[in-house]
């Protein structure tokens, strides 16, 4: 699989701002192997690598089913802004 940014293609002008998310801190944090969280949401392994580094923005619908495997509101996960870090 090829990583892209969506709106990419033939004619396309600037790459969109790049979307910040938390997929790799929730998946440590809940002990959940890039395959285990692959496996659940029905996609490649290494598309969760993907978007753990920001190299693929996912789709509405894929984002919502990151958030609901984590049972985490996707504002959570998924910010145009780069997050702040956590307090433990």
């Amino acid at each position: 699989m090829t990583p892209r940014t969506e709106g990419a293609g033939a004619g396309a002008a600037a790459a969109p701002d790049p979307v910040h998310n938390r997929i790799a801190m929730l998946r440590v944090e809940r002990q959940v192997t890039r395959r285990q969280l692959a496996d659940a949401l029905g996609v490649h392994y290494q598309t969760v690598g993907y978007l753990e580094r920001g190299e693929y923005s996912p789709s509405l619908h894929l984002a919502l089913r990151i958030a609901a495997y984590f049972e985490v509101p996707v504002e959570f996960i998924f910010s145009l802004t780069p997050f702040a870090p956590l307090k433990p």
